[in-house]
């Protein structure tokens, strides 16, 4: 056995599908759900997990508004929401460079156009949680955008629901 295997590190024999462990851990805390919705929700978490640690701290706005995100979407009583998010942040801390990419993926595999959407807002929604969007973080949720293959002018119309908040925009 590896360091990285008894640490808990290592990557998980996949078959090659490139699934993340990191999204595997949630599902597993979501057993009780249909296993298609558990995955929908935790690639979800794991997505809000990728934009509050663009800046390498995890705010507790932040992780309030994603234990609430996670809740509410995912019809999850507040306890297991929490249980989600904090697996969903330290997994991202863990692998998120690595495996961004995959669950964005998966999810636009996953999603309706419509649940694309849904999540670029609540992405935005996290970062705003602390009272301001950075640049950073835009970049991010842009960046997600792309990899769900949504357009342009869809990003630019949810982005646009945030203008207030937007660091590049405030007057200091």
């Amino acid at each position: 056995m590896s360091i990285l295997e008894w640490l808990g590190l290592a990557p998980g024999g996949d078959g090659g599908r490139g699934d993340p462990d990191a999204i595997r851990r949630i599902e597993r805390e979501l057993e009780s759900m249909e296993p298609a919705r558990a995955r929908y929700l935790a690639l979800f978490a794991f997505l809000l997990a990728r934009v509050a640690d663009v800046d390498l701290e995890v705010t507790e706005a932040e992780t309030r508004q994603m234990e609430r995100l996670v809740e509410e979407k995912g019809a999850l009583p507040a306890a297991q929401a929490a249980l989600v998010v904090a697996i969903a942040k330290a997994e991202n801390r863990l692998f998120g460079a690595t495996q961004n990419f995959l669950a964005a993926r998966q999810f636009r595999e996953l999603s309706t156009d419509g649940q694309k959407r849904e999540l670029l807002d609540c992405l935005f929604a996290v970062a705003a949680a602390d009272g301001s969007i950075s640049v950073a973080e835009e970049e991010a949720i842009r960046e997600i955008s792309r990899e769900m293959l949504l357009g342009n002018d869809e990003y630019l119309a949810i982005r646009g629901a945030w203008r207030d908040f937007r660091a590049v925009l405030k007057k200091e």
